[in-house]
């Protein structure tokens, strides 16, 4: 039987949302830290976990890194293996990740898993899976829904407060709780903190990569190419501001295995 998540991503382009306006911002700022630390390795390789049609797996295997790719949905494979890159690419579930042997990488990307898992049990299990095929002293690159923008966007503007409130979706303090239909998990940092703290993993820096780009979707679309310059300027100069982390729409949390 196919699952509510793979039915939404056969119609879902993950490629065409990077590449619109709000989602360059995303995916410029996301990939400046992904070299910052590549920079730090010599011939590293990296797995890509929920790596989604390929946007950052291909591109960084014509860079020429080594990259392996673990996708869930069969659909979005197909698009990542028709793009004829060097990447490894092979299905699986991020929290299952038995076929690759203890601290076989050195970079571990987990952009998309952590949005569809609705446990925090889950949640830590596919970070600890991540950790667990990442090299002592590597890197992991975790993804997060941010709580405030589910609730702002699809609590407020599209005017579900009201019925998520009744129906439980939302705390009286406005943390929303989800499950397997609703498709996205969204967290706070407290959330994100708590997670760490069950893997064991050290936060270098956590990020914005989006920022507000995802509520001024207009505004950007009739940016001139200028001025939309300036913005992606402006968001890296602000996308580690821990004062504007829990606005944005996504984090980037940037960890290390520790050596043992």
């Amino acid at each position: 039987m196919m699952t509510e998540l793979e039915r939404y991503y056969n119609k879902f382009c993950e490629d065409k949302r990077l590449s619109r306006r709000h989602g360059q911002v995303e995916y410029i700022v996301t990939m400046k830290y992904i070299h910052e630390y590549l920079e730090k390795m010599l011939n590293p390789r990296i797995i890509d976990i929920g790596a989604g049609t390929g946007r950052y797996s291909v591109r960084l295997a014509e860079e020429g890194y080594d990259v392996t790719a673990v996708e869930l949905v069969k659909y979005n494979l197909g698009i990542l293996k028709s793009k004829g890159s060097s990447v490894k690419a092979y299905q699986g579930n991020a929290l299952h990740l038995s076929r690759f042997a203890d601290a076989s990488f050195d970079m571990a990307l987990l952009f998309g898993p952590l949005y569809h898992l609705y446990t925090m049990e889950d949640k830590v299990q596919a970070l600890k899976e991540a950790a667990r095929v990442t090299k002592p002293g590597g890197f992991i690159l975790a993804a997060y829904c941010m709580n405030e923008y589910g609730v702002l966007l699809y609590g407020f503007r599209d005017q579900n407060v009201k019925q998520c409130r009744m129906d439980g979706r939302l705390t009286e303090d406005f943390h929303c709780v989800s499950g397997p239909e609703h498709l996205y998990d969204y967290v706070r940092m407290e959330d994100i903190d708590r997670i760490n703290q069950e893997v064991g993993l050290k936060r270098l820096k956590i990020i914005a990569p989006d920022g507000p780009a995802n509520y001024m979707r207009q505004v950007l679309n009739e940016m001139d190419d200028e001025t939309f310059a300036l913005f992606i300027q402006y968001q890296m100069s602000v996308c580690e501001r821990h004062d504007l982390l829990g606005a944005s729409a996504h984090t980037v949390d940037i960890l290390q295995k520790q050596a043992e």
